[in-house]
């Protein structure tokens, strides 16, 4: 574990940013992003490839025996899985799922690891872990914040167009495309971070041995988040909402993320632990 430590980090750096460009070319049909995550991807299969080797060839083991090596060859078959579908399916969303999937098995077995192996690096990486989740998640609000913003922006220059009482600085800030544009991508790059963020919290649980509960309020209130921004982007994508109907909805969402924030925390002790 301890000199593996810094390259489970690498890989789970470089998968996470994996995530992010599959879910923008399935939100937007980004071909440049969607090859970004297929390079990203193929680094973590290339390396998740030489330790499955390492295992047998060198340890003479083959994977399989113990959790950690379980979910080790299990997220080895997913990423491959995901590596081959992208080559000959363009399926965006069933990419996306299978690698979210992956990810989160491959962070239970990194964590399994470092209980096997509570050395100094073990623990370090499992505070890393918590620390990662904490940070993501704060990001992610970082962008739901300025995705409020700007709908907050659209809602004003909206009624002040209609009023015809537009004033010329307000033009400044960009027409209503715009602003319901940089909006829509804002929350765009909120989502998978969020989704990582939540399950490295439940890895990072998972492997602290915290107090860690489905029903606490923290838990449920960031799963809530989430699910408020993904039911946002179905309805902009599924449904065609755009403008006045979907800043609203986005102004609605961000209050549920001020609850999460400051009411669920403060109810909640899953980080405390």
């Amino acid at each position: 574990m301890n000199e593996a430590k810094w390259l489970y980090e690498i890989i789970l750096t470089i998968y996470g940013l994996s995530l992010v460009g599959y879910f923008i070319d399935f939100i937007q049909q980004n071909r440049k992003a969607n090859r970004a995550a297929f390079w990203l991807l193929s680094m973590v299969w290339f390396l998740q490839t030489v330790f499955l080797l390492q295992q047998v060839f060198v340890e003479k083991n083959f994977p399989v025996l113990t959790l950690y090596d379980g979910l080790s060859f299990y997220a080895w078959v997913l990423v491959t899985l995901s590596l081959i579908l992208n080559k000959f399916f363009r399926a965006q969303f069933v990419l996306f799922l299978i690698n979210v999937l992956a990810f989160f098995i491959l962070l239970l077995a990194i964590s399994n690891r470092a209980t096997e192996h509570m050395q100094v690096d073990g623990i370090e990486l499992v505070h890393e872990m918590l620390i990662a989740h904490i940070t993501l998640a704060i990001v992610s609000y970082g962008f739901f914040t300025v995705s409020l913003i700007f709908s907050l922006m659209y809602l004003v220059q909206y009624r002040l167009l209609k009023q015809k009482k537009g004033f010329r600085w307000m033009r400044r800030i960009g027409d209503l495309e715009q602003l319901d544009s940089f909006s829509f991508k804002a929350v765009t790059a909120g989502v998978p971070l969020l989704t990582i963020a939540i399950a490295l919290g439940v890895a990072w649980a998972y492997a602290a041995n915290a107090e860690f509960y489905w029903f606490d309020l923290k838990t449920i209130g960031s799963i809530l988040v989430l699910g408020v921004y993904v039911i946002y982007l179905l309805l902009r994508l599924g449904k065609g909402f755009q403008g006045r109907a979907i800043s609203t909805y986005n102004s609605a969402a961000f209050l549920i993320l001020l609850i999460n924030f400051f009411l669920f925390s403060n109810l909640s002790n899953f980080h405390l632990h």
